[in-house]
């Protein structure tokens, strides 16, 4: 067991442990990635274009869905998906309170309303159990997401949309190559939706899939990016529409759009970087089951469960008993970085609050969860370290 940060050759010269670390990529990558932003450089086309055309055709095919759409971030893909569902005014959009703001800022920003159920305990995701009951005739859509890289309970969401004429709206900004694998015991649903999803990629399931490429996702560009998945040609259309200011044809505006394009650097950057995503999952599973070793038996820390499909986006314990805040000071002070993921559910919000029904998992969590470092080239030395001391942390109580 190592007892002393810098005696650890990795952190020598640093103070901290970061949350992530992206230079070992970039560093094992480097030529191939600079040749791909040379090559755009000396081609002079820098939105759209051969760029972004072949980074399309290449998620598709690696997702299985038969249209990407690049745009310039997560957030836009939210939007223009909503958009080309036809959400709007008036509608209401059943979605998780435990997510980022973008999630229900999404809604409002097309005009909808966003209607936020509570999540389950173990997964941190929207709890299909409870969704049937928040159905109202304004209801136009589901946007389940799949928090920190795990999949949802989607065999049981898709149902419940399909019973009820609904669109499903995945946000899979954090669960790039993350794989729906039934059976599990949080997704109720019939044994011929089980093999029907079985092993297919988040943004493969419902009627569209919206992903994030900022920086620090699984599969991150070195600026902004997002994506688009559909298996609808029309969908895709008018993704690709709305995109660019609403026109099929330039100056022949059809609707009312966005400037969202994709720079052809970051499409070359992606492209570079797309074979090596099951790797890098695979690394952070290897990351995730050490730190799930390590931390076994400790009575105040619940570990995330190691479920199939899961890529680990953040590796977020739950810390009992009010000691959370305690702790991530404590591993701060031992040069160790941690965050939360979210102190603030979205139903708290300043503009949501007191607009929906208590959610209390969703509160419960806000008040345990801690984020651990978590990156590809981990070691498990480092991870080792870390668990040290918030062992240390404990018997120090």
């Amino acid at each position: 067991m190592i007892k002393d940060l810098r005696s650890m050759p990795a952190w020598r010269s640093m103070d901290t442990i970061p949350i992530l670390d992206l230079k070992a990529q970039y560093q094992s990558l480097q030529a191939d990635i600079d040749r791909a932003v040379a090559r755009v450089l000396a081609s002079g086309q820098f939105i759209l274009g051969p760029e972004v055309q072949a980074f399309e055709e290449e998620v598709a095919a690696y997702l299985g869905v038969r249209h990407a759409v690049a745009v310039n971030s997560g957030t836009d893909a939210l939007v223009i998906s909503l958009r080309s569902l036809g959400v709007g005014a008036g509608d209401e959009v059943i979605t998780t309170p435990f997510s980022f703001f973008a999630t229900a800022e999404a809604v409002s920003l097309v005009g909808a309303r966003p209607v936020f159920v509570d999540v389950e305990l173990d997964s941190f995701n929207l709890d299909p159990s409870k969704v049937t009951a928040a159905i109202t005739p304004r209801t136009k859509a589901i946007l389940p997401v799949h928090l920190f890289g795990r999949p949802a309970a989607m065999g049981a969401i898709v149902e419940v949309a399909q019973a009820h004429g609904l669109a499903v709206l995945e946000d899979c900004a954090q669960a790039f190559g993350a794989r729906y694998c039934p059976p599990c015991e949080n997704c109720q649903c019939t044994a011929a939706t089980q093999q029907t999803l079985a092993n297919q990629f988040t943004g493969a399931i419902g009627s569209m899939g919206a992903f994030s490429f900022f920086p620090t996702k699984n599969l991150g560009a070195y600026g902004d990016g997002g994506l688009i998945t559909t298996n609808d040609d029309d969908l895709a259309e008018r993704s690709r529409m709305l995109r660019v200011h609403g026109s099929r044809q330039r100056y022949h505006h059809e609707m009312i759009g966005y400037n969202s394009r994709l720079d052809s650097l970051q499409a070359a950057i992606l492209r570079v970087k797309l074979p090596h995503i099951d790797r890098w999952n695979q690394e952070r599973r290897r990351v995730a089951q050490t730190y799930h070793q390590a931390l076994a038996g400790l009575e105040m820390i619940v570990t995330p469960r190691i479920v199939p499909g899961h890529v680990f986006h953040q590796y977020t314990i739950r810390v009992l008993d009010g000691q959370r805040d305690a702790l991530a000071a404590y591993l701060k002070s031992a040069g160790i970085s941690s965050m939360v993921y979210y102190p603030i559910p979205q139903d708290h919000c300043p503009m949501y609050k007191g607009q929906s029904p208590p959610n209390p998992v969703s509160d419960r969590l806000a008040n345990e969860v801690l984020s651990l470092p978590i990156w590809p080239e981990l070691s498990d030395a480092t991870i080792e370290y870390i668990a040290a001391t918030i062992r240390q942390f404990f018997q120090r109580l």
